[in-house]
């Protein structure tokens, strides 16, 4: 999944350590382009906070997974980055199905059989 938008707020960086050995986290707020923005918190993990290096105002599109876990009777997700590419923020790519279908405009009055298409 992607989510594609600009960099509004960076969060502090958060780390610790468990049985498997240290870890840090950092999670940054991408507000994504519309009629009504959406924001979307999203976590980067370990050294990829290095890699990425984001910035407040970078143009994103980042590569996601979604994982949701139980605790105490609650749900809580994260929006884990395995990848970001910076640069202007572009349009999703439309589906090819969108585009297969004809304009209603191409049936023609004059056959005299039914002009519906289906």
């Amino acid at each position: 999944m992607e989510i594609i938008g600009k960099v509004v707020q960076i969060m502090p960086e958060a780390s610790g350590s468990s049985t498997k050995g240290t870890w840090r986290k950092r999670e940054y707020i991408v507000e994504q382009p519309g009629q009504y923005p959406k924001k979307v918190c999203m976590v980067i993990w370990g050294d990829n906070i290095d890699q990425f290096a984001l910035n407040v105002g970078d143009d994103v599109t980042a590569s996601v997974d979604l994982e949701s876990r139980e605790y105490n009777g609650r749900w809580y997700t994260d929006v884990k980055v395995w990848k970001v590419e910076k640069g202007g923020t572009q349009k999703p790519k439309e589906s090819a199905t969108a585009k297969s279908i004809p304009d209603v405009t191409t049936f023609s009055e004059e056959s005299g059989d039914d002009v519906l298409p289906f």
